[in-house]
């Protein structure tokens, strides 16, 4: 959950009066986001064109990622490989209990 500073959460009413002001804040990084209200429910949150940019190219990267998944009989060996165990060590042992 995101968390808003009281100075970052802005009434509707509120926002459309300072906008210009509040624009400027966030332009020069004098607060990060602003959250503004529509009868006291988060309704949008407002970034800088920059930080909306880096979260973008961030989403861009996750979706190109190649996601490599390791089989439970991988991810146990490694377990115990990094524990300092050697392959001959836990071959035919039972290390569930």
């Amino acid at each position: 959950m995101v968390r808003y500073a009281e100075n970052e959460l802005f009434s509707i009413t509120d926002f459309t009066k300072q906008i210009s002001s509040l624009v400027k804040d966030i332009k020069n990084n004098t607060i990060e986001k602003i959250g503004v209200l529509k009868n006291n429910r988060l309704e949008v949150v407002v970034l800088s064109t920059q930080e909306y940019s880096r979260l973008k190219k961030i989403e861009q990267e996750s979706k190109e990622q190649k996601w490599t998944y390791w089989r439970d009989e991988e991810l146990d060996n490694f377990g115990k490989i990094s524990i300092g165990l050697s392959r001959h060590d836990y071959d035919n042992e039972d290390y569930s209990k």
